[in-house]
């Protein structure tokens, strides 16, 4: 009876156990064919990708050109992308002047726009780069500047070709918006041409000579001859520059600039007469790093002597001193020490001061006031105030340092 019972429950055992072990097996093996197509189609994918990278591979080196040189490091700007090609960094600066007080021959009008400088600027490949400044004057429209510079010549040579001021002391190779006065010095005006100064069509060649203690600059330029100062009536009557710049870091927060100068081209006089001009300049800045934007201090000495062959006097001499210190984040306050002979008279000597106060609201504009006082070699006196409204649109690249 007991063994007939144990049948029984075994038997009841296998029915009910039974079909659901089957269904076990059952889907296991479905659950291995599923990932087994998973796997192979899978691996037929990345396949079919590692193919077609190879052919895409092959087509792009078939259909491309050799690759260019990395091109070199970029002068007075961001770094421009291939777009720069056709799209220069464009920019506008306007230059407003107004004056009060009596000057002789009249002076400075009493209100005037002084200037409108346009500026076109863009690498052209990757060895060269073009600078255009355009100047729109109350009389005139004209092209201070316009060249091409290669800064990747064999030897460390940098070549510039086209219009530009000749690298003549400090003052003369600045445009008028970078000068930290409303006017020009007496140097400048009575040797140096103004405000148009020296500035020339011609080729320009210069070295950089860097070491541990400082650096120096060599440039050499030839020019067409025709000037301010200057005037070729024949082919060969070109004028020569030479200019010799050092440079040196006294602290973290003071630095010394020493530069020589020399200028010959043929004058106003006769075929055969030339002037030759003599530069020197020395600039001392002061600009602590942690407070840079709220406080500096530039004392700045330079002279020009002006030797004209047909005069058999002694030379020219002309010079002037400007010192300059920012008291606050938008205000700087400065003073200017003038005198000069007058390039062809010798004996006449100008002499002048000015003080000056600057309001920065941005980068992109200032507000300038100028008290100058002259006296004239012929014994003439003039008081006037000079005020100057300056503003700046687009990207203007860094002017020299």
């Amino acid at each position: 009876m007991v063994t007939g019972r144990i049948s029984l429950c075994f038997c009841l055992l296998l029915a009910f156990t039974g079909p659901s072990f089957a269904q076990t097996t059952e889907a296991d093996r479905l659950k291995a064919e599923l990932e087994a197509l998973r796997l192979e189609f899978t691996n037929r994918i990345a396949d079919l990708e590692a193919r077609l990278k190879t052919v895409e591979a092959a087509n792009a080196t078939a259909a491309s050109p050799a690759p260019l040189p990395a091109p070199p490091a970029q002068m007075g700007g961001a770094p421009a992308s291939s777009s720069k090609m056709f799209n220069p960094d464009i920019a506008a600066i306007g230059n407003f002047v107004g004056a009060a007080g009596k000057s002789p021959g009249g002076g400075e009008p009493s209100l005037e726009f002084n200037e409108a400088e346009v500026s076109f600027q863009a690498v052209v490949d990757p060895y060269a780069r073009a600078d255009v400044f355009l100047t729109f004057g109350p009389e005139e429209v004209g092209v201070e500047e316009a060249f091409i510079t290669f800064p990747t010549l064999p030897a460390g040579l940098l070549m510039k070709v086209g219009k530009m001021r000749d690298a003549f002391g400090k003052i003369n190779a600045s445009h008028t918006h970078v000068v930290p006065f409303t006017d020009r010095p007496l140097m400048t005006q009575n040797l140096v041409g103004g405000d148009e100064g020296l500035a020339d069509s011609g080729i320009s060649l210069s070295r950089l000579f860097p070491n541990n203690f400082a650096f120096l600059e060599a440039t050499g330029q030839v020019y067409q001859g025709n000037s301010e100062i200057f005037v070729a009536e024949k082919r060969a009557d070109v004028a020569y520059v030479a200019h010799l710049r050092g440079y040196r870091d006294l602290t973290e927060s003071t630095n010394l600039d020493l530069g020589g100068s020399f200028a010959q081209g043929h004058n106003d006089a006769g075929p055969d007469q030339t002037t030759r001009l003599w530069g020197a300049d020395l600039t001392f800045r002061y600009r602590p790093l942690r407070r840079s934007i709220y406080t500096h201090f530039l004392a700045r000495a330079e002279a020009t002597w002006s030797r004209r062959s047909e005069l058999t006097g002694p030379s020219s001499f002309g010079a002037y001193g400007y010192l300059e210190y920012q008291f606050a984040r938008r205000w700087t306050t400065g003073a200017r020490f003038d005198t000069s002979d007058r390039a062809t008279d010798a004996s006449i000597t100008d002499k002048g001061a000015s003080f000056l106060m600057t309001f920065k609201p941005s980068e992109f504009s200032l507000v300038r006031g100028q008290y100058r006082h002259t006296r004239f070699g012929d014994g003439v006196k003039s008081n006037e105030f000079l005020f100057q409204f300056l503003f700046s649109i687009g990207a203007h690249a860094a002017h020299p340092f």
